[in-house]
């Protein structure tokens, strides 16, 4: 593209491109905080009914009166959700012989909270258990259907009013809504100011990935977009840091909102991208904004050499492409985009679907809450390492096929192992998520390898929405999970394979041009039909001239 050269002789991959990626990626791996906070925050801790205040029995063992007013289930547990309707009586009359039937009733005094591992928790905050546990995964649905609404609103609106404007703006909505989130003292409230923070959250991640490409030059744009992926898994491992630190959910929730203030802050700072200015028609701005990469890069002269009208006459291509592009429907008006954008749909879906519904619920893995966060960003940090060096010597396709395919077949296996082998479901549902990771790395920069300039930025937009539909109906799925233990994994592992499948019908684009028009594209598509279709004449031939000679 004609700004890459602008953007070379500037410095290249300088000082500027360097701290610029870092002051955006910070809040990135914030911004994962956020989105696997209610891992914490909304943890169950063990819990059983509250026991009667009875001054007669006070300086008994709690132990019996546990098992005069709770009886103990297969695990020498008190029964969570029930208690004897005539515990008193009994207790009294020394009666083991109950009608448990027609003797138990719901916890009438409220419960009592294990709270050695948290504090408070807003299951603990709210009693979100037994008939209520629910509202638990209400919550979390709620801040991810704010999240693909986030997907929907600002993609469209940062092509309008500028990648900063919005990014901006996310920040300061991140830190306001997530601070009162936390110490609102309503469930509503809660879910209200949560929904706000995940209508931010796809602000932020949308439009950074955006800014960091737009400044970067070609060569270095494969290496950013991996270190954005990083970017999350080191949040995960912040979260289990800080989850491990601050017991209490208040102050937890407090503490992943406040440094949006400071990202608000320096944001004032951070350039719009002197690209979309230039096609906006501010090429003012524009140059204002490279002469300040320039200096910082040390290249100053070169800064100063630069005008409006190279700015212009380097850019009148992209112009021209990017004003001729149209709507979402041109993602699916041609055959080879409709086929593309099918299977782009569906490795978004799948890769968010079963990446977030794997990551909603830690308490399930054998592990301690705040392991099981440190180990899964750890082992996601190896992967998309090993990941950068898969796509730059083997290709995109493969990588997003394997990622896929082998992600299936892990969650799969772990949905279908006896939860009593919990080191060997722990290592399966670990490594399925890690290629969950991998696949969706890969399939950012694969995307807008893909897309065509002219509609790279509304496909862009479009899969990211999908990704977030994905995310909120694993969330709205896990409210199955109490009534069967196995279809979960099994739509968490079906999808990703099926995926994979149809994976395999994209075009690899390793050290390939990125393509500028849907007819290019089209074309593309034409010239890979037709050398398939002379490889399959060739052989038909070959082997009608085997059969006559013989």
């Amino acid at each position: 593209m004609a700004f890459n050269d602008v953007l070379e002789a500037l410095g290249g991959v300088g000082c500027f491109q360097i701290l610029h990626t870092i002051l955006l990626l910070i809040p990135v791996a914030m911004l994962s905080c956020h989105n696997l906070l209610q891992n914490f925050t909304g943890a169950v801790p063990e819990h059983h009914c509250k026991l009667p205040s009875i001054t007669d029995l006070k300086n008994l063992n709690r132990t019996n009166l546990i098992k005069h007013f709770s009886s103990l289930d297969q695990d020498h547990k008190p029964w969570r959700c029930v208690q004897y309707r005539k515990a008193r009586e009994l207790f009294f009359n020394k009666t083991s012989k109950l009608l448990e039937g027609k003797n138990m009733e719901y916890c009438k005094e409220g419960w009592t909270y294990d709270r050695s591992i948290f504090s408070t928790t807003i299951v603990t905050e709210w009693n979100l258990v037994c008939n209520q546990r629910s509202w638990r995964q209400v919550a979390r649905s709620i801040y991810m259907t704010g999240v693909l609404l986030g997907a929907l609103v600002f993609g469209s609106l940062a092509d309008k009013l500028g990648r900063m404007e919005i990014l901006t703006w996310s920040y300061l909505q991140m830190g306001i809504a997530g601070s009162c989130a936390a110490f609102l003292p309503t469930y509503d409230g809660y879910c209200a100011f949560r929904f706000l923070c995940g209508v931010a959250s796809s602000a932020i991640s949308v439009n950074s990935i955006s800014l960091i490409l737009e400044w970067m030059p070609k060569h270095g744009r494969t290496l950013a977009g991996i270190f954005f992926g990083f970017s999350y898994s080191v949040g995960q491992i912040v979260l289990a840091a800080m989850a491990y630190v601050i017991r209490d959910w208040r102050w937890l929730q407090f503490a992943v909102s406040a440094p949006f203030f400071i990202f608000f802050f320096y944001s004032w700072w951070l350039p719009e991208s002197a690209r979309w200015l230039i096609i906006q028609g501010d090429p003012y701005k524009a140059l204002k904004n490279l002469r300040k990469a320039a200096r910082i890069n040390g290249k100053w002269r070169e800064g100063e050499k630069l005008t409006t009208e190279m700015l212009c006459s380097e850019m009148q291509k992209d112009v021209l492409i990017i004003r001729s592009a149209h709507s979402v429907f041109d993602l699916v008006r041609t055959p080879a985009m409709r086929r593309m954008s099918l299977c782009l749909v569906l490795v978004w879906f799948s890769s968010n679907f079963a990446y977030y519904g794997l990551s909603m619920d830690l308490q399930n893995f054998g592990l301690s809450i705040f392991m099981a966060q440190a180990l899964f960003g750890l082992v996601e940090m190896t992967a998309k390492l090993m990941v950068m060096l898969v796509m730059t010597f083997v290709g995109r396709r493969v990588m997003q096929f394997v990622s896929l395919f082998l992600a299936g077949v892990m969650v799969l296996s772990y949905g279908f192992i006896p939860q009593e082998m919990q080191m060997l479901c722990t290592v399966l549902a670990v490594t399925g998520k890690a290629f969950l990771a991998c696949s969706i790395t890969c399939m950012y920069l694969y995307t807008g390898e893909l897309y065509p300039t002219e509609i790279r930025q509304t496909g862009m937009g479009f899969s990211a929405m999908n990704a977030r539909l994905g995310s909120a109906v694993a969330s709205v799925l896990h409210l199955t999970g109490d009534f069967s233990a196995t279809i979960l994994p099994m739509l968490f592992g079906i999808t990703p394979i099926i995926a994979g499948f149809f994976s395999c019908f994209l075009l690899e684009t390793k050290d390939s041009s990125l393509p500028d028009t849907i007819n290019e594209v089209e074309h593309r598509y034409k010239d890979i039909s037709l050398q398939t279709e002379d490889t399959e004449n060739e052989q038909w031939i070959h082997k009608l001239y085997l059969k006559e000679v013989s």
